[in-house]
């Protein structure tokens, strides 16, 4: 799609022929303040142009939608007012669309990277519509694998999410990119094949399993299978600390190592109790509040994740991140900050404010204040005391 139906020709810079059409290079603004630069021939698009839109619109796929005055643009070269061939959609976040058009519509190989540059979809197209087999990449490393149906989407029943490692996976039926039913599967690259996907033997079934502000998980003892190969907990080498979470092999930095899930709460509702409520409260959003509450802090009684077992340290070797869990739905993620080895207690900074409101001090639980009181002695003491 070049531009809106509507558009109706109003200003013309450049050349005309005897009939009053561009002609050569012209740039021509649209009622609607869309503006083409390019090469005309008697009126039509012919050769390398780029449009501006300016009314906000976005071109995901098959449809604008409103986002606000910036303005996005798409180039690539014409042929008898169609384009064709390799195009470039920006979209006014940044973020770009390299597609293959036929007469205007995306018809071919395409692949889409976010403002920042991330890889966010690879796969095909057809009359403007995905089709055949794609891939939707998350940022925090995990992605979306399949046939889309005839709309577009990820829905049908060989549907596979697959984890940030590239090779743990979740394979079954999914709706629009969301997990129904999967069973555990392994991605297996072949250097003359394409990937496949390799089902588990005797593999538990997942489904889609968002926590509420009542329930914690639906099953609550079922063991995350990405999770389940890279930590382990058992009694923490901090003092005081109890249980904390170990890695159980050598991890780079960037490894996602295990997810935060629980119960989600207000902020209100957190700031309303005592300290001794949120041990294990982290937040979300600006809205939510993830909270693993007794008993659930018992490995016994939850293990379906383990991110809540990760102690604090005023020098940590991982840190919490935004995370899509096939399963979960929106929580964080535990992430090295630096290459950690087999055996290493993962630790992760709270992040409590440090600043006194008030006449009640920081916002943090007494062990806290504490231990952040012997930190920054250590810090200010000279060199070699």
């Amino acid at each position: 799609m070049d531009s809106d139906d509507e558009n109706v020709e109003e200003v013309v810079e450049g050349p005309l022929d005897e009939d009053g059409q561009p002609h050569g290079f012209c740039t021509v603004t649209y009622s609607s303040s869309d503006r083409f630069e390019g090469h005309f021939t008697h009126g039509e698009k012919n050769g390398k142009g780029k449009f501006f839109f300016f009314d906000g619109r976005k071109f995901i796929g098959w449809h604008f939608y409103s986002s606000g005055p910036k303005y996005s643009t798409l180039e690539g070269f014409y042929v008898d007012d169609g384009l064709q061939g390799q195009g470039v959609y920006t979209h006014e976040d940044g973020g770009v669309l390299h597609g293959t058009y036929v007469d205007g519509e995306l018809n071919g190989p395409a692949q889409e990277l976010d403002g920042e540059g991330r890889l966010v979809f690879k796969g095909q197209y057809k009359d403007n519509i995905r089709c055949g087999e794609c891939w939707i990449y998350y940022p925090d490393g995990g992605c979306v694998f399949g046939r889309v149906n005839e709309d577009g989407e990820m829905t049908g029943n060989s549907i596979a999410y697959i984890y940030p490692d590239g090779c743990t996976a979740l394979y079954g039926s999914f709706v629009d990119g969301e997990i129904i039913e999967a069973r555990r599967a392994t991605l297996i690259f072949n250097q003359t094949e394409k990937p496949r996907l390799q089902i588990s033997p005797n593999s538990p079934v997942y489904s889609y399993d968002k926590s509420t502000s009542s329930c914690i998980a639906t099953h609550a003892l079922l063991p995350d299978p990405y999770e389940s190969q890279r930590v382990f907990v058992v009694e923490s080498l901090i003092k005081g600390a109890g249980q904390g979470l170990f890695a159980k092999a050598d991890a780079e930095p960037g490894t996602v190592m295990a997810f935060y899930n629980g119960v989600r709460i207000t902020h209100s509702e957190v700031d309303s109790r005592d300290w001794a409520l949120n041990g294990n409260t982290i937040s979300l959003d600006d809205d939510t509040v993830i909270d693993v509450p007794q008993p659930f802090d018992q490995t016994e009684r939850y293990c379906a994740s383990l991110g809540h077992k990760a102690n604090h340290s005023f020098t940590p070797n991982c840190q919490y991140d935004p995370f899509i869990h096939p399963r979960f739905g929106p929580i964080k993620c535990i992430r090295t900050l630096r290459a950690v080895q087999k055996d290493e207690e993962l630790t992760v900074a709270y992040g409590y404010d440090h600043e006194p409101t008030g006449k009640n001090g920081p916002e943090a639980p007494d062990w806290y204040k504490q231990e952040l009181q012997v930190f920054q002695q250590r810090q200010a003491a000279p060199i070699g005391q």
